[in-house]
C-alpha cells in the first residue's frame, strides 16, 4: 500500500508539473466555460470513471454538446450521488468550431464530500493539447467520499 501511495504521489508530481509546463508555454485566451453534470458514482478504491453530459458555452456561439467520461486513478473511496462541474476553457485562439473540444485531457485532481463537497481538477488537453480547462468554481457533489490522485477526462461530441 505504500509502495502504490509514492507512486501515486510521484505520478501526481510529474503530471502537475507537465500541466504547468504545457499551460506556461502557450499563451491562451479565455473562450468560453464548459459545464458538466453527472449522476451517480460509486468509488472503486483505486479509481472510478464518472459518466456526465456536458455543455460549451461562448458569448457569440450557439451552445456546443459533450459526453465527458472522467477516469480517475488514486484514492477514491464512498458514493456521491450528484456531480457538477464547471472550467473557464482557455485556447490559443478563438478559431474554432463546433465538437473541437473533443479529445482526451489529463491532470490531477482531489475532492472531498460529507453530504455536500467540493473538489478541484485543473486539466489540458484537446486537439494537439491546445486546450487548458481551469476550474471555474470549485466541484460540487453530493454523498460521501474522498479522492485523489491522476485523472482523465475523455470529451466527445454528443447529446445528454
Amino acid at each position: 500500500m505504500r509502495r502504490l501511495s509514492i507512486a501515486l504521489s510521484v505520478a501526481s508530481a510529474a503530471i502537475a508539473a507537465t500541466v504547468s509546463l504545457a499551460a506556461a508555454q502557450q499563451p491562451a485566451t479565455q473562450v468560453g466555460v464548459l459545464e458538466c453534470r453527472g449522476g451517480p458514482n460509486i468509488g472503486m478504491i483505486v479509481g472510478s470513471v464518472t459518466n456526465l453530459g456536458c455543455v460549451f458555452r461562448a458569448q457569440g456561439r450557439p451552445d456546443d454538446l459533450y459526453t465527458a467520461r472522467i477516469t480517475k486513478v488514486g484514492v477514491d473511496l464512498g458514493i456521491t450521488t450528484e456531480t457538477a462541474l464547471s472550467w473557464a476553457v482557455f485556447a490559443p485562439t478563438v478559431q474554432f468550431g463546433p465538437g473541437d473540444l473533443s479529445g482526451n485531457y489529463a491532470g490531477v485532481g482531489a475532492s472531498a464530500t460529507v453530504i455536500a463537497g467540493v473538489g478541484s481538477n485543473a486539466l489540458i488537453g484537446g486537439s494537439q493539447n491546445s486546450f487548458a480547462l481551469q476550474p471555474l468554481s470549485v466541484q460540487g457533489q453530493t454523498g460521501l467520499s474522498v479522492a485523489g490522485g491522476v485523472q482523465s477526462l475523455e470529451l466527445r461530441p454528443g447529446r445528454f
